[in-house]
């Protein structure tokens, strides 16, 4: 029984040992034109180390190919920040809206708010052209992929 509570005082801590460690290494020499092959074969497919690609491919597990298409990712930020400007612009609207009523008469207050409409208007025709670009965008996209 000593000898248990001397062992648990004694714990260093540290990372837990694995149950099955992978302790065994094999070798592999490539020429320099099956080098290259391999190399394009690795980027295609996306993982991040060269040992889990091999053993994917020695065990037969499936040849997935991720491609990412670098225009597409900047459409659809620059699509996401538009977005995050229309809500902005949203709330300014209303914020204006209800400062127009209360400081200024009915009056003033409707004439304001007819300028804002045409701008809003021109806003909207904004919109419908960015989603019609939107459309065109995916079939092209749907296309191509």
């Amino acid at each position: 029984m000593k000898e248990e509570v001397r062992k648990k005082k004694w714990n260093k801590g540290g990372r837990p040992p694995k149950n099955d460690p992978a302790k065994n290494c094999v070798m592999v020499r490539f020429s320099d034109q099956e080098y290259a092959q391999f190399l394009s074969m690795f980027e295609e497919s996306g993982v991040y180390a060269k040992a889990i690609f091999i053993k994917a491919r020695v065990f037969k597990q499936p040849f997935r190919v991720v491609k990412t298409d670098k225009g597409a990712i900047e459409y659809i930020s620059k699509l996401t920040q538009l977005y995050a400007q229309f809500r902005a612009i949203g709330v300014n609207y209303n914020q204006i809206v209800k400062l127009l009523h209360t400081h200024y008469s009915e009056k003033a207050a409707l004439s304001m708010l007819y300028k804002l409409e045409k701008i809003t208007i021109e806003l909207v025709t904004t919109n419908q052209q960015i989603m019609e670009l939107s459309q065109r965008f995916e079939l092209e996209y749907l296309k191509r992929g």
